[in-house]
């Protein structure tokens, strides 16, 4: 059945962009991430600055162990500049 993430970061005025890159570049080792299924991401076409991305995992457990290692390895430290609040993950039953 899987699991799916809702991932919304609403970033700093102008740095939506910016973050866009620096996710882009790092969906390539989000999805050889054990667990990892379709990544997409999306820019609101209302406000560039509020990105959205719809994950896919195996399990909830898969995301949990990923976002761990993203914690670990300082990923999520270094988006901090560009947020405006923290992000919002919501784990969505199918």
């Amino acid at each position: 059945m899987g699991h799916t993430v809702l991932l919304e970061v609403n970033c700093k005025p102008g740095k939506g962009a910016e973050f866009v890159a620096l996710l882009l570049a790092a969906l390539a080792d989000t999805r050889a991430r054990h667990g990892a299924g379709a990544m997409e991401p999306y820019v609101d076409s209302d406000n560039p600055d509020r990105v959205l991305v719809w994950e896919k995992w195996a399990t909830r457990a898969d995301h949990e162990s990923y976002m761990q290692w993203r914690i670990e390895t300082g990923f999520v430290e270094a988006l901090e500049p560009f947020l405006a609040e923290p992000p919002r993950i919501l784990h969505l039953n199918e």
